[in-house]
């Protein structure tokens, strides 16, 4: 790092800076400066902030940079960095080169889709250099970062005071409160941002659930389900991918006169932070069902080849009847909309369970509340029941689940008969719902007095001596299986003393 004495005393003037000028960088620089900020810009290819200057010079103060050294020389102290390269590689590339020209007390701000682990393992390799790392979850896509996002920055409590105050000036407001708030230590951040791209995923996948067995159930055309989506936009589904969806099924492709979601190849792509999710609650021991379901949705619709190797063989037969008619039909609009609610609300009950779980294992101390607040606008997943989240975790902030809170335990105890109705209908056209399906057996489970892992345990048991516990008294036992068939109880030394009965 660079000594004291050799810090610049002349052209420090910006208040941030950006290096990574594509799209995100370049919109969240805009952001900054249009809040006041004199904003550092740096980018690997020079042309990029001539760019940027050239187009939107006038939008604010912007101090533009040749190289990296001159980069951190415009930046007052403590300089706060925003990187905004790819996530992995580029971004330790990036930082490599910045720790040498930064100093004490100065703040790296890793803004991509990073993997919380190595958000981790830098936050603490800067530490030991004297410098503070926040890893920050930025959502809202490029409209977002520039002109409002939801912000969950990490780190140090430290570095919050001197980095939050320009974050929460540039994420988007809603009720009079910013949505950016400080998360949590180290990999708090990313984390947090991980686990709200899982929910997305969840949130649509039910969604596309919902058009398909409206499509197929009922025959609806796209223009016509574009109204159903418009309308529940206007009630507790109120929400962004609602919104959004309502514009998709509306739009007419202008070169076949086809509306364009009929054009559109039906491979949903991805790019990892849902893969992430369902890999790290598996590693938390957290049911993350729904999430999971839609990242194995998209990888069977991105399995081309394989579909249809599999028409072509027309082995595989489904369900003769593929409409309903009459009374089957009736209501069934109402129906698909109480199971795609019900259904958003085990998704967000497990993701937030996945957020207390990380909480627990790192020691970040995550507040959910807050989480529910700072998603509440600019982000992809905002949302009106945001605010029942909200509320509920302000009452009760150690909630074991998101389920048991009064409203959405009503809520979703109301939508059930439609919910199994939809699940029903759904196996029995042969209209493919992972989403509400799993959604509705969590649920089933989570109500369950006794579960058949009853029987799981005692296989385990049997097979392996995995011992098992008793409902009627304290221990562990196993059973000597191949033996007499009486019972031990394991002591903690591994040792087992005989119980015949």
């Amino acid at each position: 790092m660079a000594d004291e004495s050799s810090s610049p005393s002349t052209g420090a003037r910006a208040d941030i800076g950006v290096t990574g000028l594509a799209v995100m960088g370049r919109n969240l620089a805009r952001n900054f400066a249009r809040n006041g900020h004199v904003t550092a810009l740096h980018n690997r290819t020079q042309s990029r902030v001539d760019e940027l200057v050239a187009q939107f010079g006038a939008e604010g103060d912007f101090v533009a940079s040749t190289d990296l050294a001159s980069f951190v020389a415009s930046l007052k102290r403590p300089r706060r960095v925003m990187i905004m390269v790819k996530a992995g590689k580029a971004t330790d590339a990036v930082i490599d080169e910045l720790v040498p020209l930064l100093e004490e007390g100065d703040i790296v701000i890793d803004g991509g889709n990073a993997h919380f682990d190595d958000t981790r393992r830098r936050e603490q390799a800067l530490r030991a250099e004297g410098l503070h790392f926040v890893g920050t979850g930025v959502s809202g896509g490029e409209e977002g970062a520039l002109n409002g996002p939801s912000i969950m920055p990490g780190g140090s409590k430290e570095s919050y005071e001197a980095l939050g105050p320009i974050l929460e000036s540039i994420a988007v407001d809603v009720d009079g409160t910013p949505c950016c708030t400080y998360v949590g230590p180290d990999g708090a951040g990313h984390f947090v941002k991980m686990v709200h791209n899982g929910i997305e995923y969840a949130d649509m996948q039910l969604i596309a659930e919902a058009y398909d067995l409206l499509r197929q159930g009922l025959g609806k055309t796209p223009a016509e389900l574009a109204e159903v989506f418009r309308t529940w936009n206007e009630g507790d589904l109120e929400s962004f991918l609602i919104e959004i969806t309502a514009t998709v099924l509306d739009k007419v492709d202008a070169e076949t006169g086809k509306a364009l979601v009929d054009v559109i190849v039906d491979a949903a792509e991805q790019k990892g932070t849902g893969r992430w999710t369902v890999q790290t609650a598996l590693e938390l021991g957290v049911p993350t069902t729904g999430i999971a379901e839609a990242v194995f949705a998209r990888s069977l619709s991105g399995s081309v080849d394989q579909r249809k190797a599999v028409q072509a063989a027309g082995t595989l037969v489904g369900p003769s009847g593929a409409s309903l008619t009459g009374a089957e039909a009736e209501g069934f609009v109402e129906a698909v909309r109480d199971a795609l609610y019900a259904s958003k609300v085990v998704a967000y009950a497990q993701g937030f369970d996945m957020i207390q779980a990380g909480s627990d294992q790192y020691g970040w101390d995550v507040d959910k509340g807050a989480m529910a607040t700072i998603w509440r606008g600019g982000c992809i997943i905002r949302a009106q029941f945001l605010n029942r989240i909200k509320e509920a975790y302000d009452k009760d902030a150690a909630l074991a689940s998101l389920l048991l809170d009064d409203y959405f335990a009503s809520a979703v105890s109301n939508a059930q008969d439609s919910w199994r109705r939809v699940v029903a209908t759904a196996v029995r056209l042969g209209v493919p719902v992972p989403g509400f399906s799993s959604a509705l057996a969590y649920y089933d489970g989570l109500r369950r007095e006794r579960l058949g892992a009853a029987l799981v345990q005692g296989q385990r048991d049997l097979f392996g001596a995995h011992t098992y516990g008793r409902v009627d008294k304290e221990g562990t036992y196993h059973t000597l299986w191949s033996g007499d068939g009486s019972e031990e109880r394991q002591d903690t030394a591994g040792q087992g003393s005989h119980n015949p009965h």
